[in-house]
């Protein structure tokens, strides 16, 4: 289907019915004030839908009492969020539909914008600018760009908010999940989230073969919602890198690289992706995460043969180049790498360096 073809069978996002979908684990310290951002949202939504993940803590009760408008869907087994993802768009009623993590908590007028947004860009992803909750003036997450090394360049990361980059509604290539406004078909006809990949890098992997299939992503930087916590043990907010975390990277970097990225640019970026696996296997072994990093790989290699089926599937919905897609740089580290001198000289040096070789092979791409 060509893209003015998408366009005129897409329901009018700003006029069309939108269901909510909050995927949500073990989190009883931050439903209230998810729940209840989109509850106060009234008429704006057509329904609200907890996907849960198997948690074990008191979330789903919280719900059921606080909440009785919300239907709640309790999965048998904790899957991760890209299953939770998938099972909630497959319940909504509604084509659009409002991603939210249970960490998330939205403004009262961004859904509106994010409305608007995507009809202005035609676009199947709309996102908001996600700031800190205890920051609420400084950015966490803002789309991105796709970096030609499997990492997601992300703009804006932690920059106080009067000095973000980007007005009104802007084109993006990556987009980050803490909240997203969708199309479903548009998601569904590239085969929605990797549910393989569990967590960490299904954003990367998602907007990949979104923008890859010639859907366009925006974000709306005047549409805004809080960003709380984060996943106890997965995400990094802290000094102590989670050993889970550590283990996803190693395995799922590798699988979205073969499976959305082209031959040629597979090729031509070896040089680059050698260096950054040395310097990665270099900081898990300093962090005494060696052993997260080693499973991560072989886990890689006994699901190879499923990530070559995957790739002849995604490659058959390209419609644009990894070249028009893929960026040399910079680097998105977290300010905790950062902080220490010599961890910040080589990151330094590894975007310099990784800059430098895009630069010389791009063309070829």
């Amino acid at each position: 289907m060509s893209e003015s073809e998408r366009r005129a069978s897409a329901p009018d996002p700003r006029t069309a019915a939108v269901s909510a979908v909050v995927v949500n684990y073990q989190g009883e310290r931050y439903l209230e004030r998810c729940l209840g951002a989109l509850v106060a949202l009234g008429n704006e939504l057509d329904e609200i839908v907890l996907v849960d993940d198997a948690s074990t803590d008191g979330g789903l009760a919280l719900a059921q009492r606080a909440f009785p408008s919300v239907r709640i869907v309790a999965l048998d087994r904790n899957g991760g969020p890209c299953v939770a993802r998938n099972r909630g768009l497959a319940e909504a009623r509604h084509r659009w539909v409002l991603l939210v993590d249970n960490d998330a908590v939205i403004e009262p007028d961004a859904l509106r914008k994010l409305r608007a947004a995507a009809f202005e860009r035609s676009s199947a992803v709309a996102q908001p600018r996600a700031v800190f909750d205890g920051e609420p003036s400084r950015v966490h997450y803002d789309g991105a760009r796709f970096h030609y090394v499997g990492l997601l360049v992300l703009r804006n990361f932690h920059a106080p908010l009067e000095q973000a980059e980007g007005r009104g509604t802007v084109a993006v290539d990556g987009m980050t999940a803490v909240t997203l406004l969708v199309d479903r078909d548009a998601l569904r006809a590239v085969g929605g989230f990797d549910e393989e990949l569990y967590y960490l890098m299904e954003d990367y992997d998602l907007s990949f073969r979104l923008r890859l299939a010639g859907y366009t992503i925006c974000s709306a930087e005047d549409a805004i919602v809080r960003h709380m916590g984060g996943t106890a043990g997965l995400s990094f907010r802290a000094d102590e890198y989670p050993a889970r975390r550590a283990f996803f990277h190693s395995r799922n970097r590798c699988r979205l690289l073969l499976k959305n990225h082209q031959v040629r640019s597979l090729v031509l970026a070896v040089p680059a992706l050698v260096l950054y696996e040395i310097v990665w296997f270099g900081f898990t072994l300093k962090a005494r995460l060696l052993g997260p990093y080693l499973r991560g790989k072989l886990r890689f290699l006994r699901e190879l043969p499923r990530v070559l089926r995957q790739r002849r599937e995604v490659q058959r919905l390209r419609v644009v180049r990894d070249r028009e897609l893929l960026v040399g740089g910079p680097l998105t580290l977290n300010p905790q790498l950062l902080a220490k001198p010599f961890a910040r000289r080589v990151a330094l040096a590894l975007d310099a360096l990784l800059r430098g070789w895009w630069s010389l092979v791009r063309r070829f791409a």
